[in-house]
């Protein structure tokens, strides 16, 4: 529950005093008091003290009491894993981490027993899951409060054998950023590997990491910003998204004109607020910024996987997945952007490289006129994550390999280390063909940024962007940037005003100087 306790200015985080100065109300916001102490003990119901043998039993002890809160669930994205989506060009066609082909671990299918471990479900291990049946809903894993709850691995989504069952089901509450960051910070197989403004860190960070997450600040918990109602959540990841719905936007809070000054509340009409509050990313963790496939399948002198770390401990190398690069503090790229993204499905032909596994739509032309699109395009951070992945050389299609299983001699390539049949199961298990042939290509992928926001202190500064000297904008050449571009008409214009400014102010100081000598002479002549 949240309660107002404070206005404070947006953006400064100076704490108003009415007495000195009055401001209009859209250059506030509200800071929150969370209050995350449940309304209900969960440990003193009856149906919540029996012996659990399995998690079944406690989503079935759940919905006794929260009725109908399984049909809820059912028809999110969390639990679909897919939602219907308008691309251009290929009209409504289901997104979601269930087909969505990424540049990271490439994608779930085949091997949906260790990627569901993210799932909000029990025993999603193949495509015999049934979705319509309530007790595999886990409850659990979002409202958890003990801190005891984990999902085994390569368990299609059960807890691990080790949780106490009845200790976390007595101990539930309202979702925390411990719940939500248990998934989203770990995208991708590691610590901020996808995202890389999504880290373990700011489960306790300061202002510096984040302004809004930061201990020292807001304290604010990801439910704050993503709202829930009836368990749809606000907010979708552009990665698995193309439509512009169901965004959480800086200006639920902070208004349109969050400054005290005009110009820089212009700036927000063309300009995403993320991209002056987010200097760079990955601030405490380093993020992965590459990843080749191709390099994959290096064993020992004993045959066996290798695995090497860099300096700072992060992967360098994978025999099951090739060569990373990894950064931190990292300058964000910057791209016109309206909302509105496409991307590459499994059935596409490949036409350009790198491969644009998503595509963000929008150019300094768009005033948002698109029918799609509720804004016109405006300029936004941008993670990009590079790598090399595999594909059919003849077909020209990117390729879904299986990749996990608990056994050898099942085709997956973690454990038998062979990409033709990896890639022949893969392709055979979600019905697409496959040639025989296949390579490895570049690809590119998008993320852009939402979160660890500086302070207004750390924000970017108008140098940074207005400068022939590496503007933080320089590969946006498609409008006019004062300070940072030339233009022969509007320069030479600028240089003849100039001029003939000075030219205006020597004849007026010549003019002033004759009327005044001849107005003397005539005095003394009279």
């Amino acid at each position: 529950m949240l309660s107002v306790v404070a206005l404070v200015m947006a953006g400064s985080g100076e704490q108003v005093n009415d007495s000195v100065r009055t401001f209009p109300i859209e250059n506030y916001i509200f800071k929150a008091d969370r209050n995350t102490t449940p309304s209900v003990d969960h440990s003193k119901f009856e149906v919540l003290q029996q012996t659990f043998e399995n998690a079944h039993q406690v989503t079935e002890a759940c919905l006794s009491c929260h009725t109908e809160r399984d049909k809820e669930i059912m028809a999110t994205s969390h639990w679909k894993w897919e939602r219907d989506e308008f691309i251009e060009g290929k009209g409504i066609v289901p997104l979601g981490k269930k087909n969505i082909l990424n540049n990271f671990c490439i994608g779930v299918a085949g091997s949906e027993a260790t990627c569901t471990r993210c799932h909000i479900g029990y025993g999603w291990k193949d495509k015999s899951f049934d979705f319509s049946e309530s007790t595999n809903i886990d409850c659990l894993v979002c409202h958890d409060n003990s801190g005891t709850y984990k999902k085994g691995k390569g368990m299609a989504g059960l807890p691990d054998p080790s949780v106490n069952l009845n200790v976390v089901a007595q101990s539930v509450g309202q979702p925390g950023t411990e719940n939500c960051g248990v998934c989203h910070f770990w995208g991708g197989g590691g610590n901020n590997v996808k995202h890389g403004d999504l880290d373990v860190a700011m489960l306790d960070c300061s202002r510096e990491v984040d302004v809004h997450m930061g201990r020292d600040t807001e304290n604010m918990s990801c439910v704050d910003c993503h709202k829930t109602e009836k368990h749809q959540m606000a907010g979708k990841v552009y990665a698995l998204s193309s439509e512009n719905k169901d965004r959480v936007t800086c200006t639920e809070c902070h208004t349109k004109k969050p400054h005290l000054d005009k110009i820089l509340n212009d700036h927000n009409i063309r300009i995403a607020c993320q991209t002056c509050h987010i200097p760079v990313y990955a601030k405490a963790n380093a993020t992965k910024m590459w990843w080749d496939w191709s390099t994959a399948g290096r064993l020992d002198e004993d045959g066996k996987p290798m695995h090497e770390n860099d300096a700072y401990g992060n992967h360098n190398y994978l025999s099951i997945k090739g060569n990373f690069v990894y950064d931190d503090d990292v300058i964000p790229e910057y791209f016109w952007f309206n909302g509105l993204a496409n991307h590459q499905l499994i059935t596409d032909k490949i036409e350009t490289v790198p491969v644009q596994m998503n595509s963000l739509y929008g150019s300094y032309l768009d005033k948002g006129a698109s029918q799609s699109s509720t804004e016109q395009s405006k300029i936004w951070p941008v993670k990009v994550h590079r790598g090399k992945q595999p594909y059919d050389t003849i077909n020209m299609t990117l390729i879904q390999p299986k990749l996990w299983d608990k056994e050898q001699g099942k085709g997956a390539y973690w454990v038998d280390f062979d990409w033709d049949e990896a890639s022949r199961i893969g392709m055979e298990y979600i019905g697409q063909p496959y040639s025989g042939a296949f390579g490895f290509i570049e690809t590119e992928m998008y993320w852009p940024l939402n979160h660890q926001v500086s302070p207004a202190s750390e924000s970017l500064k108008c140098v940074d962007c207005h400068t022939r000297n590496n503007s933080r904008l320089a590969s946006l050449t498609d409008f006019y940037l004062p300070g940072r571009d030339r233009n022969i008409f509007l320069d030479g214009f600028g240089v003849i005003v100039i001029i003939g400014a000075i030219i205006g102010v020597i004849i007026h100081a010549m003019l002033r100087r004759y009327l005044r000598r001849k107005y003397f002479f005539q005095k003394e002549s009279n």
